[in-house]
C-alpha cells in the first residue's frame, strides 16, 4: 500500500524549523495517500506569559498564534495542492486536561480536519521531555507515569479529538535522558481502561514512529499495545512520523504499518473534515 504520515510538524512548531513549502513538496515527491501536518498547540500555554504568572515550568508561550498561524497556512495550500495531494490540516492538541476551555475552542474550528491529542506534561510538572530523572528514585518514576495514564483517561473520557497521540510518550525520554528501559505492564489495566473509552467512542490510537529513528528502538506504542486496542475493540489507527524535519516526513512508516498488520488491524485512517476515512492494509 501507499505510505501516508499524519503527524507532522513545520515552522509553525516551536520545536521545528521545517518550512511547510518543502514539507508538501516532500510529501507529493513521496505519493503519500495521506498528510497531515499536525503544529503544536498547546493547551495550557495558549495565552501570553502574562496569562499564566504562576507557570514556571515552561519558556514558551502564545501557542493560540502558532495555531492560527498554522491551520491558516495549510488551509490555503489545501487550495492550491489539492488536486495533488490529499493534504489534511490538523492539530497535536496538547494537554486538554489542563484547560478544557481553551481545548473546546481548538476542536470547534471548522478547518479542521483532524485533532491528534497529546499530554507532553503533567500539572504543576515539566514537559517529560525535559525533567531531570535523576532526582526520581524508582518508585517517583512509577507515580510520575500513573499519574501520566490518569490524565490520559480523563483524557480519553473529555473524547472530543479524534486519535490519542503517542501513549507512550514517556518512556522516549525515561530511557534515552536516564537510560530507564520501565516496565509498563504495572499499568495495563489502567491502559485496557482507556483503549475500552476510545474504542467505545470511536476514537483511535497513533502508531508514533519517532522512536525507531531516534535510537529508543519501537514504536510509541509496541505492537503489544495496539494489539491490545485492537482486542478491546479498536477500529481506528493512524501511523505518524513525529517529523520535525523535511528529512523525516514518512519516517519508518512502513514499520508502522506492519504492527498495525501484526495487531490485526487490516486498514489505517485518516481524517477529513473530522471523518474517519479508511485506506486498506495489503
Amino acid at each position: 500500500m501507499r505510505l501516508m504520515d499524519c503527524h507532522t510538524h513545520t515552522q509553525f512548531s516551536v520545536d521545528s524549523e521545517a518550512d511547510i513549502g518543502l514539507c508538501i513538496k516532500r510529501a507529493a515527491e513521496l505519493g503519500l495517500a495521506a498528510y497531515a501536518i499536525t503544529d503544536h498547540c498547546e493547551c495550557n500555554r495558549w495565552y501570553s506569559k502574562e496569562h499564566y504568572p504562576d507557570e514556571t515550568t515552561y519558556q514558551y508561550f502564545d501557542f493560540g498564534k502558532d495555531f492560527e498561524n498554522s491551520v491558516s497556512a495549510v488551509t490555503e495550500l489545501k487550495k492550491k495542492h489539492g488536486d495533488k495531494l490529499n493534504l489534511i490540516c490538523g492539530v497535536e492538541m496538547g494537554q486538554a486536561t489542563h484547560d478544557f476551555e481553551t481545548a473546546e475552542k481548538i476542536v470547534s474550528d471548522t478547518r479542521l480536519d483532524f485533532v491528534l491529542a497529546s499530554m507532553h506534561q503533567l500539572p504543576k510538572t515539566e514537559d517529560f521531555c525535559f525533567i531531570d530523572y535523576s532526582g526520581y528514585t524508582i518508585d517517583g518514576i512509577y507515580e510520575l507515569c500513573q499519574r501520566y495514564f490518569e490524565e490520559l483517561y480523563k483524557l480519553s473520557v473529555w473524547g472530543k479529538f479524534d486519535v490519542l497521540a503517542h501513549l507512550t510518550y514517556f518512556m522516549r525520554y525515561l530511557k534515552l535522558k536516564a537510560g530507564i528501559d520501565l516496565d509498563i505492564s504495572r499499568y495495563d489495566d489502567i491502559i485496557a481502561d482507556i483503549f475500552r473509552v476510545l474504542a467505545m467512542n470511536g476514537k483511535g490510537i497513533e502508531i508514533n514512529t519517532s522512536g525507531i529513528r531516534q535510537g529508543y528502538g519501537d514504536c510509541f506504542p509496541s505492537l503489544k499495545y495496539v494489539k491490545l486496542f485492537r482486542d478491546l475493540g479498536g477500529e481506528i489507527v493512524t501511523v505518524g512520523s513525529d517529523s520535525h524535519t523535511v528529512e523525516d516526513i514518512a519516517a519508518n512508516a512502513a514499520d508502522g504499518i506492519a504492527i498495525a498488520k501484526e495487531a490485526g488491524f487490516t486498514r489505517l485512517a485518516y481524517f477529513k473534515k473530522r471523518r474517519p476515512y479508511f485506506i486498506d492494509i495489503d
